[in-house]
C-alpha cells in the first residue's frame, strides 16, 4: 500500500456546522471571501490575527483529491487540517471546544472513507488539554495527530514550553504519531515578498521548532512518542553538524543533537531529487516516508516518481512508499502501530 502522509483538508461539515456549534466558540470568526470568484469561498479569523488565506475548495472536495491519486499511483493518504485553521490563538477552553468540533467534522465527512484517514487537531495552547484531545482522538479512529509549530499561533510560542510537558508525556505513553507542520506566519517581514512565506519561511518554521525540541531533551524525555517532521526535515540535515559543534562549544549543556536526529521520522516532500538523496542519506530510508502536501498549489505532483528517482533496494522503496507509514501510523484497514 501506497501512503501519502502529508495532505490537507478542510472538513465541509465545517462550513454547515458552523453557525450551531458558535457558542462554543465565539473568537472564531467565518466570513465569505469578499475576493473569490468561487462562490461559498471562505476566511477564517482567531483573536489577534489576521483573517486566514481563503479556503481554496480543493480543501473540502475529496473526489478530485481521489482522482488525483489514483493518478499518482496512491492508495492511501493522510488528512490533517489546514494549518491556518488551528486556533490556537484561542482561549484554553474555546481552543479545546475548536479542536473538538474539527475532529468531529473530520470524523463526519471521513466515515465511509475508506482510502482516508485523519490526523487530529489538538488544543496546543493548554498542554493537559492537548493531552486530553490526543488520547480520545486515538480512541475514536485517528492515525495520530498533526500539530504546528508555534502553539500561540500568531503569538509564536516554543514546542519545548514546559507547559506542553502533558502533551509529550502522554504522546509518549501512547506511543502516538504526533505530525509538525510549519506554520503559514513565521513573523519575519523580509518573507513578505516572491512567496518567501512558502519557499524558505517554511523551512525556517520547521527547523526552528525541531532545533529546540532536539536541544532542550524533549524527545529524550518522552522516548515513546513517534515524532515526524514535515518537508524532509526541514533544514535540519544541513544544520546538524552546527547544532553539534556549538553543543560542543557550549559544553554539552544541550541535548545530543545526534540522539535527537536520530528519533525523528520525515517525509519526503522536498520537490528535488538531490535534496531527498541527502534526506534519505540523513535519516535513512526506514524513517522516510512519501508526502505530497496536497492538495496545495506547491504539492508534488510526482510523488512516487521522486522516490524511484533514487538508487533504492526493493525493501528501501517500499519502506519510503507506504510499509515505514503503517508502522508509525494507526491507518484504518491495518494491524499498525
Amino acid at each position: 500500500m501506497i501512503v501519502d502522509i502529508h495532505s490537507h483538508i478542510v472538513p465541509a461539515p465545517v462550513f454547515d456546522r458552523f453557525a450551531s456549534r458558535r457558542d462554543a466558540f465565539p473568537g472564531v470568526e467565518m466570513m465569505a471571501d469578499p475576493t473569490a470568484t468561487v462562490a461559498g469561498a471562505y476566511r477564517f479569523r482567531f483573536p489577534g490575527a489576521p483573517a486566514t488565506r481563503p479556503v481554496i475548495p480543493a480543501l473540502p472536495d475529496l473526489t478530485d483529491r481521489k482522482t488525483t491519486m489514483d493518478r499518482q499511483g496512491v492508495d492511501h493518504a493522510l488528512l490533517s487540517l489546514w494549518t491556518d485553521l488551528e486556533g490556537y490563538e484561542l482561549a484554553p477552553p474555546e481552543g479545546l471546544a475548536w479542536s473538538r468540533f474539527v475532529n468531529a467534522c473530520l470524523l463526519e465527512q471521513l466515515k465511509d472513507e475508506t482510502r482516508f484517514t485523519p490526523l487530529a487537531s489538538l488544543p496546543l495552547q493548554h498542554g493537559a488539554m492537548a493531552a486530553e484531545v490526543l488520547e480520545e482522538s486515538l480512541q475514536q479512529g485517528f492515525a495520530g495527530a498533526m500539530i504546528g509549530t508555534q502553539p500561540r499561533g500568531f503569538g509564536g510560542g516554543n514546542l519545548d514550553d514546559p507547559d506542553l510537558e502533558p502533551f509529550w508525556s502522554a504522546a509518549s505513553r501512547l506511543r502516538a504519531a504526533i505530525y509538525v507542520h510549519p506554520m503559514f506566519v513565521c513573523n519575519e517581514p523580509r518573507l513578505a515578498d516572491y512567496d518567501m512565506t512558502n519557499a524558505v519561511g517554511r523551512l525556517a518554521d520547521g527547523t526552528i521548532a525541531l532545533g529546540r525540541l532536539i536541544a532542550s531533551g524533549v524527545l529524550q524525555r518522552h522516548p515513546g512518542v513517534r515524532l515526524v517532521l514535515s518537508h524532509g526535515g526541514a533544514a535540519l540535515p544541513l544544520a546538524i553538524g552546527r547544532l553539534r559543534r556549538c553543543n560542543e562549544a557550549a559544553g554539552n549543556r544541550y541535548a545530543d543533537p545526534d540522539d535527537g536526529l536520530s528519533r525523528l521520522f520525515v517525509d519526503s516532500c522536498v520537490y528535488d531529487a538531490r535534496a531527498l538523496g541527502f534526506v534519505i542519506d540523513t535519516f535513512g530510508a526506514d524513517r522516510v516516508m512519501l508526502g505530497t502536501d496536497a492538495p496545495m498549489s506547491i504539492a508534488e505532483r510526482d510523488p512516487v516518481g521522486l522516490i524511484d528517482s533514487q538508487r533504492l533496494s526493493a525493501q528501501e522503496r517500499a519502506s519510503i512508499l507506504g510499509e515505514t507509514a503503517v508502522r508509525v501510523f494507526r491507518l484504518r484497514g491495518c494491524a499498525c502501530a
